[in-house]
Order: structure tokens, then sequence, then C-alpha cells
């Protein structure tokens, strides 16, 4: 039996086979690599064309929204504006009446003192007036009490030592002496 030979002979691989495939596997990189850039620019074109498409092809619904965004937040913005205008204009006016309240618990304070000092200055003022019609003499300080009016002079005899108001009484006519006395008998019905 005779053995069969193959019909195709192995070579052994050489140099040229080696550098052959070389030049096909540097081709295959060169054709991929110029593949790679070409479809880059193809993506980046078609990326540039939808941007632009999306700027400049937005349609009426949307247009119409995006208008009343703006508009929206320009009136938002113009009404952010007047409000802190406004609170600067409050805290102005805060400041204003603190500053006025300030003035105002100030005069009324001075107002008080001189209030207790005009009191106590009047008060002072009759004490000294109805001393000085109790010392006086009763004749002559009837004749100055006959002029008076009955409330005024009433008020002084209220006012004075009982035996000084007594005398001076004396001394006045009989009408007058009525008059003053109905006012003092009117003022102590008054307080009870």
């Amino acid at each position: 039996m005779s053995r069969a030979r193959p019909r195709f002979r192995l070579r052994p691989r050489g140099t040229l086979t080696v550098i052959a495939v070389l030049l096909l596997v540097s081709a295959l990189v060169r054709l991929g690599d110029g593949a790679g850039r070409a479809m880059a620019r193809a993506d980046a074109a078609a990326a540039t064309d939808t941007e632009a498409s999306a700027h400049c092809e937005t349609p009426a619904d949307m247009q119409r929204l995006l208008d009343e965004m703006t508009a929206r937040e320009a009136r938002l913005a113009d009404d952010e504006a007047a409000l802190a205008d406004r609170r600067e204009a409050l805290a102005l006016v805060d400041a204003e009446i603190a500053r006025k309240l300030d003035e105002l618990a100030s005069a009324e304070e001075s107002l008080r003192r001189t209030l207790a000092i005009a009191e106590t200055a009047a008060e002072d003022d009759i004490a000294r007036l109805t001393r000085v019609y109790e010392t006086m003499k009763p004749r002559q300080a009837a004749a100055l009490f006959e002029q008076m009016d009955a409330r005024f002079a009433a008020g002084f005899l209220a006012r004075m030592r009982p035996d000084a108001a007594a005398e001076i009484m004396a001394g006045l006519s009989a009408g007058a002496a009525h008059t003053i006395s109905v006012v003092l008998a009117g003022r102590n019905a008054a307080r009870e």
C-alpha cells in the first residue's frame, strides 16, 4: 500500500510571506483609521446639523412657550426688583418712625416735667397768696374779696385757716358773704 500524497504541499513560510502579511495588516489599519475619522467627521456634521436645526427650526408651539417663559421671567425679575425697592422703602420708613417715636417720647417727658413744675409753681403761688390774705387785716382783705368773683374768693377762703376765713367773711357785705357761702357749700356737696 502506498501512501497517498497530499495534493498541495505546504511550503515553508518565508520572508516574503511575512512581509505580505505585514503590508496587508498595515493597509487594514490605515483603512480602519481613515474610516474612523470619516465616521467621526460624519457624526460631528450630523450633530452640527441637529444643533442648527434645533436653533433655527423651532416648532411654533415651542416658540410660543419659550416666548411666554421669557416674558414671565422678565415679569418675575421686575416684581423682585419692585419688592426689593419696597423693602428698602419700608426699612427707611421704619427707621423714620422709630426716630419720631423717640422724639415724641422725649417731648412727652419734657412736657411732663414742665407741667409738674407749672403745677407746683401754681400751687406754690396760690399757697403764698393765701398766706398773704390770711396775714392781712381782716377789713382790708374783706374789701378785696368783695371785688373778687365769688368762685375765686371761695377758693381762697377754703384754703385759709378757719379763724382767718371767719374774720374775712365777717367783714364782707351780706350779699357777697351769702354768694361765697353758696359756692363753698356747692363745692362740698359736689365732693360727697
